[in-house]
């Protein structure tokens, strides 16, 4: 993978490319013995792939060349070895990308305009990333985290970390006043703080994502004198000592916190869903939500974790089909995640029985 999976680079990824746009989706798995057949079947849909484009006569030869020229560099890049749950290979005429995901896509080779994201869509939405900024009088780092995945340091962008510059000790002065005063009174720091409140600020704007802030409690208060940073933030722990981690150490603090948080926010959608249900604005299963979605009509829809199902749409309705029928279409909750988020909507992830009785997906209705 080669960057943070962002709604910045969602975006850049569903641009349309010149044709053709190669998009490669195997589900994949991360212990043995089930990943063991995983290469075998990576490689043989990257030769699906390749006589797709050599066989297409809409595909000029300088960009058969190129892109199955691509295609072979993605795979030297792929990491099977510590493989996820789905493997997402892009490439097109000068560039491509590897994606690993913490949710299974549907296996699929597709040439087109644009590459098929939809599944990228979803995975983003289901994992719920969000930032933690840990620091201390010296510094402040920014780290990287998910449901599914472990923190991550990160550098937002060559934001981070943010360093204050090193402090004189002034013998004198402590004894002429007879103690220390508190390091966050300093106006270094201060300078300190409100830049470290600067570069949060930026890297927000850019990923807006949930923050968590870790420090001391008095690091706490005076950050959140400088600026809007401790405030804004979902939740302040104060623990020491961890503002150059180690990323476990640090995960541990953030973790309870962002269960609370998660357990709140379930509570609270499928709160809106009884509500939404009392006013007539409510959709319930794959069939009323896509039809909802497409048009234009939800402002939330709530899947739960595992659901997934095939259909065929029949004229009318979505009705449920098996892989093998003409027109099945395997991968329908990522499409209404995708569709979703595109119309403004929101889009949360319960977990697997929240909405047993609604068929697994329901929705908010606008009107």
């Amino acid at each position: 993978m080669h960057q943070p999976l962002t709604p910045a680079a969602l975006a850049d990824l569903r641009r349309p490319r010149k044709y053709p746009a190669v998009s490669v989706l195997l589900p994949t798995h991360r212990r043995e013995p089930d990943n063991a057949q995983d290469s075998v079947r990576l490689r043989n849909l990257l030769e699906e792939a390749k006589n797709a484009v050599h066989n297409d006569p809409e595909v000029t030869r300088g960009d058969r060349i190129d892109v199955i020229g691509q295609l072979d560099q993605a795979l030297g890049e792929v990491d099977l070895v510590h493989a996820e749950d789905g493997l997402a290979i892009f490439a097109a005429p000068g560039e491509h990308q590897v994606w690993s995901l913490g949710r299974s896509v549907p296996e699929r080779v597709l040439l087109a305009q644009t590459f098929l994201t939809r599944n990228l869509v979803a995975a983003y939405a289901a994992n719920q990333p969000f930032w933690v900024l840990a620091f201390s009088a010296d510094v402040a780092t920014l780290w990287s985290g998910s449901r599914r995945q472990n923190l991550e340091r990160a550098d937002g962008a060559g934001l981070f970390p943010v360093r204050r510059p090193q402090i004189d000790f002034d013998p004198e002065r402590q004894e002429r006043i007879g103690d220390t005063p508190s390091i966050y009174n300093d106006e270094d720091t201060r300078t300190f703080l409100r830049e470290v409140t600067e570069a949060t600020g930026a890297v927000l704007a850019a990923d807006p994502r949930p923050l968590y802030v870790v420090g001391e409690t008095e690091a706490l208060s005076a950050l959140d004198e400088v600026g809007p940073v401790v405030g804004e933030a979902v939740d302040r722990i104060p623990q020491g000592g961890l503002a150059e981690g180690p990323a476990e150490a640090l995960g541990r603090a953030v973790r309870e916190a962002d269960r609370k948080r998660d357990e709140a926010a379930v509570a609270a959608v499928l709160d809106d869903l009884d509500r939404a249900r009392g006013r007539k604005a409510f959709a319930g299963g794959v069939d009323e939500v896509w039809q909802s979605v497409t048009e234009g009509r939800v402002a939330l829809v709530a899947i739960e974790d595992g659901y997934r199902t095939t259909v065929r749409d029949d004229g009318e309705h979505l009705v449920p089909a098996s892989a093998e029928e003409r027109g099945a279409r395997d991968d329908i909750v990522d499409e209404i995640a995708e569709q979703a988020l595109d119309t403004g909507a929101e889009v949360r992830f319960v977990p697997d029985g929240g909405l047993a009785d609604s068929g697994h997906i329901a929705a908010v209705l606008r009107y």
